[in-house]
């Protein structure tokens, strides 16, 4: 089955799975490495796990316990089905709300409450959100959790010391916005884990980790921009953006301008945004 990992850390990763299986393919037996939530986002297949037997369709979720074995099968169609999976690290489970009931349930109908996540995880990784996947990976467990069990995850108590933790955290991440850093980094600089720092610090700043590390590289590169003559594509790579693409596309949502519009206008060239003004009244 052809995978391409979207994303990987300790404590997560977000991989591509593309199915060719066809109903003349013989299935075969599977087992889960980790806990994963697999978001099917086109296609529909069977699945046997743990004594029962379900049929997943685009929305649907296949829950993975770690050592559990699973036959899927595609009796049903003979089109290829595409799921984004979500793999979890045991000390991600348990900072969330531990290895509960949930995780053996082998898979779950498409819910309302969790599609939209699948769906957000989906904008991301094709990189039209903002938001990263490491943190629509966290949330959509801890929502998983909530919605399969009826209780809320424990998310610890609240402390004075939050609000500092999350502005001493916003500051670590605005020093090292140019590194490759993911919620994970930014939790064990904090010394907290994954699932609490985002709560703490979404709480308490308003925006997530990831938003706040996006923004403050756009505030960098702007600064850049106006005041120094580099080329974009160096700009984009000295503030923390992987691609040239990918930054010109960021910056143009932000400031409704591109990166080199912009520094015409810091250079004097006030028509731009006197046009984006005009064209939005």
């Amino acid at each position: 089955m052809p995978a391409t990992t979207l994303f990987e850390s300790p404590l997560l990763s977000v991989i591509d799975y593309r199915c060719t299986q066809t109903p003349s393919d013989r299935p075969f037996t599977e087992s889960h490495g980790r806990y994963s939530l697999a978001y099917v986002r086109k296609g529909s297949f069977g699945c046997r796990a743990r004594g029962k037997s379900f049929q997943l369709v685009a929305g649907s979720f296949m829950v993975g316990f770690p050592g559990d074995e699973y036959v899927c099968t595609h009796d049903h169609h003979d089109h290829a089905d595409e799921c984004l999976s979500f793999q979890l690290a045991p000390e991600l489970v348990d900072a969330i709300g531990g290895p509960s009931g949930p995780w053996r349930s082998g898979a779950l109908p498409p819910l309302a409450e969790l599609m939209v996540l699948g769906e957000l995880a989906q904008a991301s990784a094709e990189a039209n959100a903002n938001v990263g996947l490491d943190e629509v990976g966290t949330a959509l467990a801890a929502r998983f959790l909530e919605t399969a069990s009826g209780a809320r995850s424990k998310a610890g108590t609240d402390r004075s010391g939050d609000r500092r933790r999350a502005v001493e955290a916003a500051q670590w991440i605005d020093a090292n916005s140019s590194d490759q850093i993911d919620l994970g980094d930014a939790a064990r600089a904090a010394g907290l884990s994954p699932f609490h720092f985002l709560r703490i610090f979404s709480g308490a700043l308003g925006v997530t980790p990831h938003q706040y590390l996006v923004r403050s590289r756009l505030r960098h590169a702007a600064r850049l921009l106006a005041d120094e003559e580099r080329p974009i594509t160096d700009v984009a790579l000295d503030v923390g953006f992987a691609d040239l693409s990918n930054f010109v596309r960021t910056f143009h949502r932000a400031a409704q301008v591109s990166p080199g519009g912009f520094r015409r206008a810091a250079r004097g060239d006030r028509k731009i945004f006197q046009e984006r003004l005009a064209a939005a009244l």
